[in-house]
């Protein structure tokens, strides 16, 4: 492949992933207690210099995009007043915990509701836990106390979707929980908006480029077809 074409095709793939990132991002703009995911781009050249030791030459490399590893921000979202009695947010570090039907799994969205069984659970209907790991029984005021609901540790924790996570619980958490208040959602959506436009150009400059090769190689495909070997 001839390598101007490698170059402009790992660029655009590179934009198609953080295309994908910012619509889901932008999707959640609204959702309580989302983090954003991210992967760091990088061109090879960069990509060969960090991974050099002692100064030897280990090899060339094409000048092409490279996606770094996709990670979490779990910088915390603005905390937003809402009255609400089951609406609960966490002020420093630590998650809820919430048993679904794969185990538990963690959240910072604490936008919890009543089932049917006088359970507190999420917006999907998976139980809340409290400190000790048990069910939340919510009483006939609909009111539960904010040291009922369970804050837990979970380094290195892992999205999974559905705005959970999974991972183990490891040491004490010092988050504390605010009853009336949810977290905001982790994306600024002017950003990201002016993001995918940046993005988009980027992708279209891809194409651009990978056009304009293939004609000049079409053009010299033409060319040498058209010589005449007689002289």
């Amino acid at each position: 492949m001839d390598l101007g074409l490698d170059i402009a095709a790992s660029g655009m793939v590179s934009e198609q992933v953080r295309q994908d990132q910012l619509a889901n991002d932008l999707a959640n703009a609204s959702t309580p207690g989302y983090k954003p995911d991210e992967s760091p781009q990088h061109n090879f050249g960069a990509v060969l210099l960090a991974n050099t030791e002692g100064g030897t030459a280990i090899g060339a490399v094409d000048e092409g995009v490279a996606l770094g590893k996709t990670f979490t921000n779990m910088t915390a979202g603005v905390m937003q007043e809402t009255g609400e009695p089951l609406d609960f947010a966490i002020e420093g570090s630590g998650f809820f915990a919430v048993q679904t039907a794969q185990g538990v799994r963690y959240t910072r969205d604490g936008q919890f509701t009543v089932s049917s069984a006088g359970l507190l659970t999420d917006a999907n209907g998976n139980p809340v836990l409290g400190p000790g790991s048990a069910q939340i029984k919510v009483g006939a005021t609909g009111v539960v106390p904010a040291t009922a609901v369970g804050v837990f540790e979970v380094p290195g924790a892992v999205k999974q979707g559905e705005n959970l996570f999974t991972g183990t619980r490891a040491g004490k958490p010092t988050g504390t929980v605010k009853q009336g208040s949810l977290e905001g959602s982790g994306v600024d959506a002017a950003k990201v908006m002016i993001e995918m436009i940046s993005s988009m150009r980027s992708f279209q400059s891809g194409q651009q480029a990978i056009q304009s090769i293939a004609g000049t190689l079409q053009q010299a495909a033409s060319q040498v077809g058209s010589m005449n070997p007689n002289g």
